[in-house]
């Protein structure tokens, strides 16, 4: 099995988080996601360990929200008491919604609207990582008319290239996110935040991409920063209190993806880390961290049913299932690959080889090819292993389909945490 919160019962079913998971697709229907809650907890509570022991100086998770954004996430980090990281106004109505403490917020994104910056502001966002110079000043406009001090992060982009897809790479020179410290426009961007009314610069942020399986990255992320806080220091007096490093570790999709460990890699970096200050004659900033699909990926699992085992005889195999792009486009976007079971015969001869065909009338709505598997029959349900990240959180309703319910397992109790979508949600907004 891919992760250890998959086993095989005696029926030759596949279990998730202990649960028979064809059990849960007669119980709850298909397409139907899956959260494993245990393992988001010990997600959580491995970089809270981790950060404490290797960083020190209060240091802590973020929990990033763009992952996967609804209450019960937020309920789980705010009973662990780590931070959250979010994107947009509506992540943070979500997590108001359920009284996440938004002082551990922490508001990214490269273009926030005037809207964005007052919902924000309004509802008592801790801090913004600040993109560019408009938005320092747009900040600084609104928390002053409304008599506040703001106070924001900026976030750099340190010239890292992780050797990770083109698509999810967000460190490099020319990135649409953050000012880059090559060109000499990240010293100007500090100077126009120590010199702006209502605003309080706290520290830098910077995010290298996503899917590292080393900490390679973010030790040169480490040293180019710090000695980036140094210069900063000598230029302008101000020493940086939070330096934070953003996420970006990988998870295994598939075999031949690499096994992690996050806590060795952190106290790896936790090393580096110590040895630059000290060479560097720095102050030790609070560091942190936003862990969002290694938090939640390897929690996640998706139920299909198959509708028909195709062969187009010379040519391939197709498996069609009753869910598809709308509720996974990874593969779509950028090929992501997957890992497929056939739930209902799981341990049985992997002998065929096909493509899992989604049901929407689009060529391209794939969620897997050449995947070896159990020949299916009309009925048996299949399985998509870590599904917990970017998967309801980039769903759609193209071709009217309605989006999937979630499903919570804690402690071998399974609950519905966000309902399947009717036909009437389809069209609740049109007029």
């Amino acid at each position: 099995m891919i992760h250890d919160n998959l086993s095989v019962t005696a029926e030759n079913h596949l279990a998730f988080a202990g649960l028979d998971t064809t059990e849960l697709a007669r119980e709850f229907g298909t397409p139907l996601m899956l959260l494993d809650v245990e393992k988001v907890r010990s997600k959580m509570q491995l970089y809270k360990k981790g950060l404490e022991e290797f960083f020190g100086n209060n240091s802590f998770p973020c929990y990033a929200s763009k992952a996967l954004s609804i209450k019960e996430i937020y309920r789980i980090a705010k009973s662990e008491n780590i931070g959250i990281d979010v994107v947009s106004s509506g992540e943070i109505f979500t997590a108001k919604s359920v009284d996440f403490p938004l002082e551990k917020a922490l508001f990214h994104g490269n273009n926030k609207t005037d809207f964005d910056v007052e919902f924000a502001i309004e509802n008592g966002v801790g801090y913004f990582v600040a993109d560019n110079v408009e938005e320092i000043n747009a900040i600084s406009k609104i928390a002053t008319e409304k008599g506040v001090i703001q106070k924001i992060l900026i976030r750099i982009t340190p010239g890292i290239d992780p050797h990770t897809n083109a698509k999810i790479t967000t460190g490099q020179v020319d990135s649409k996110f953050g000012t880059p410290i090559e060109t000499g426009q990240a010293f100007e961007m500090v100077e126009t935040a120590l010199n702006a009314k209502s605003v309080e610069l706290c520290g830098f942020h910077c995010h290298v991409g996503s899917q590292c399986f080393e900490s390679s990255a973010f030790i040169d992320a480490v040293i180019i920063m710090l000695t980036f806080i140094r210069d900063v220091k000598n230029l302008f007096g101000y020493t940086a209190k939070i330096l934070n490093l953003g996420g970006g570790y990988g998870v295994r999709y598939v075999e031949s993806d690499p096994q992690i460990d996050i806590y060795e890699n952190l106290k790896q970096v936790g090393s580096v880390f110590n040895e630059t200050c000290e060479k560097l004659n720095l102050f030790k900033p609070q560091v942190i961290l936003e862990p969002g699909r290694s938090i939640v990926a390897d929690s996640g699992l998706t139920l299909y049913t198959c509708g028909s085992f195709k062969t187009i005889e010379g040519y391939k195999n197709y498996v069609s299932i009753d869910g598809g792009m709308t509720d996974n486009p990874r593969y779509a976007l950028y090929g992501s690959n997957y890992t497929v079971y056939n739930a209902s015969a799981v341990n049985s001869d992997r002998k065929v080889t096909a493509t899992i065909a989604g049901r929407c009338c689009e060529s391209g709505d794939i969620i897997q090819e050449n995947v070896k598997i159990t020949k299916p029959n009309r009925g048996d349900i299949i399985a998509v292993a870590v599904t917990g990240a970017y998967n309801y959180s980039m769903a759609s309703n193209y071709n009217r389909i309605t989006r999937p319910p979630i499903v919570a397992i804690d402690n071998k109790n399974a609950k519905i945490i966000v309902k399947r979508e009717s036909f009437e949600d389809l069209i609740k907004n049109e007029i």
